[in-house]
């Protein structure tokens, strides 16, 4: 059998900017993306928007909005604990498949760890839920009703408990241009379904692989925060193929997965601040290059400029006036500012069309 072929890093980018819709926008339907996805960021509220703009040719963002207003999708805690913008179809689906790795963050690393014990937890979570059923209520009106019924508990690290549930975050928070506070129901309450146990965690690394391969059973979960997968890739290895990095690491993927030509163009494409291509895999050089720990911090999104994070954008607007900053970090070529600049004027146009916003790209790398 002749050896696995070596991939570079830039053949690895191309082919991550491909499943991740980067190299050219798709005419797909909002949802059929979100799925293809997997799930995207929403820790941001505008993220997913933004996250759907640079990947689907004339998105609006009114039908995402109607989705969730329809509840066809939902933001739910998910991968990794943290807040996800998935199908309805997903959340009922793999929820259950990810309830350990929210337990052991919820457990492990929030306050709630240290309030374990005090009270009754088989007597906390039904109350929980019955709390939020009643109606849509925030951690910090959870906690008042916990302090209620446990005087002597700590009740504000007992309210992280809610985070475990398998909940949703209703609307109006995360509509297109409107907001609301951070409230909270059961995925029971909202879409008349619990989570599935049935679904097998083999069809979680498939789509992983189809939406991030070429990739490690490492890389797998730490984009899921579930552990353990390195048996289940081994399970899988008859039905997938194998290829090796420029380090020999042996990569996963689905057969016929598209690895585009290396050497294809790839065009600028700006990235909420928090976006699925940049928390793909334990490695991220084949997206973020070294010598970038943080390419982004609270409130700046990112921009790949030939594949590859190369600057940080961020809008500032008032109600009469817009600027959309862009800090490269490194010095980009004529033509690479040239298309920086239309591609921030377009994004301006789509965060605010009836605001003349500014686009602020210094000559300096920051």
């Amino acid at each position: 059998m002749p050896p696995p072929p070596v991939l570079t890093k830039r053949a690895l980018n191309r082919a991550l900017l491909e499943r991740q819709l980067l190299l050219r926008r798709r005419r797909v339907r909002a949802l059929q993306a979100v799925e293809r996805l997997v799930a995207l960021q929403s820790q941001v509220p505008r993220d997913p928007y933004v996250a759907l703009w640079s990947r689907v040719e004339s998105f609006r963002a009114e039908t995402l909005s109607d989705a969730l207003q329809e509840r066809r999708a939902v933001r739910m805690t998910l991968l990794r604990g943290t807040l996800h913008l998935v199908t309805a179809r997903d959340a009922i689906g793999l929820r259950a498949l990810v309830q350990p790795a929210i337990e052991g963050v919820i457990y492990g690393s929030s306050p709630l760890r240290k309030a374990v014990g005090s009270v009754d937890m088989d007597e906390l979570f039904p109350a929980l839920c019955g709390w939020l059923e009643e109606r849509p209520r925030t951690r910090a009106e959870l906690v008042k009703e916990i302090a209620t019924r446990w005087p002597d508990a700590d009740a504000d690290s007992l309210g992280y408990a809610m985070y475990a549930l398998p909940t949703v975050q209703v609307t109006p928070r995360g509509l297109w241009r409107r907001s609301g506070g951070s409230a909270f129901t059961t995925m029971e309450a909202w879409l008349g379904a619990s989570p599935d146990p049935a679904v097998d965690i083999e069809t979680l690394v498939l789509r992983y692989l189809a939406a991030f391969g070429p990739a490690t059973p490492a890389d797998a979960q730490y984009w899921s925060g579930v552990g353990g997968l390195g048996e289940l890739f081994e399970r899988l290895r008859p039905r997938l193929r194998t290829v090796r990095d420029g380090e020999g690491r042996e990569l996963f993927d689905v057969p016929r997965a598209p690895l585009p030509d290396p050497d294809v163009s790839a065009p600028v494409r700006f990235l909420p601040e928090y976006d699925n291509v940049t928390i793909g895999h334990k490695d991220r050089t084949r997206i973020v290059p070294e010598g970038i720990p943080r390419f982004t911090e609270v409130g700046w999104g990112s921009v790949l400029v030939d594949g590859m994070v190369a600057a940080r954008w961020r809008l500032f607007a008032t109600k009469t006036d817009a600027r959309l900053r862009i800090e490269p970090f490194r010095r980009l070529t004529r033509e690479e500012r040239a298309d920086t600049r239309d591609e921030a004027a377009r994004l301006a146009v789509f965060l605010a069309p009836e605001t003349e916003v500014r686009v602020d790209l210094p000559a300096v790398p920051r």
